[in-house]
């Protein structure tokens, strides 16, 4: 299969440095608003990209919940594959992909665990369904079949008919602390506008304009 003619032009108006500002977060805050206004739904999947011990990578797509200074915040079973993969390599990577607005942003910076306070009280805003699920699913292992896991739910579903469902231990927060923001906007012949914002050991943020 071939893609070599499969070509779109992009067309949006570019970045300029006043525009882009010497804080990365207030840009990522405007840019976010905008793609929440074209794409509601999907606005806030992001690729996470972890490696283990040996480098070997893996990503998914997973959902922001929380972004401010302190970081991204995302919520998974620390039991799964990138739970455990951040145990071993807790750096990682985060790419948000807008088409709609011809835009990309991507992030590198070390993970660590939310409190378990912002865990729990996260955990207590989902739907019974996600919570009782949260506890159904060894996230990442081998089931036998999809009766396996309805019938995990079912057990939860009487075990937890009357009492409230806690957050388990082995589910919670995951927090990125960025360390580079990389923010792209598409441009007509693939001259696209990219602003690469690194830390500054004493604070603040050293910005770059990137060739495409």
């Amino acid at each position: 299969m071939s893609l070599a003619d499969h070509r779109r032009e992009y067309t949006a108006s570019g970045l300029t440095e006043a525009d882009a500002g010497d804080d990365p977060l207030d840009l990522f805050r405007r840019w976010f608003a905008q793609a929440l206004e074209v794409d509601p739904q999907d606005a806030n999947a992001m690729m996470l990209a972890t490696a283990d011990e040996t480098g070997r990578p893996s990503a998914r797509i997973v959902l922001l919940k929380g972004c401010d200074e302190r970081g991204l915040t995302f919520f998974t079973n620390y039991d799964s594959r990138k739970g455990r993969e951040l145990g071993q390599n807790p750096y990682a990577a985060l790419t948000f992909f807008w088409p709609a607005l011809d835009r990309q942003v991507r992030i590198e910076g070390r993970v660590e665990r939310t409190s378990r306070q912002e865990s729990e009280e996260y955990f207590r805003s989902r739907p019974r369904g996600s919570r009782l699920g949260a506890w159904a699913s060894a996230q990442s292992q081998p089931i036998d079949g999809r009766e396996e896991l309805e019938r995990a739910v079912a057990a939860l579903e009487a075990r937890f008919a009357t009492d409230e469902i806690p957050c388990p231990q082995f589910w919670g927060g995951l927090r990125l602390v960025p360390d580079v923001w990389e923010l792209w906007q598409g441009r007509p012949s693939r001259l696209h506008d990219r602003f690469r914002y690194t830390r500054n050991p004493e604070g603040g943020w050293q910005r770059e304009r990137l060739s495409p």
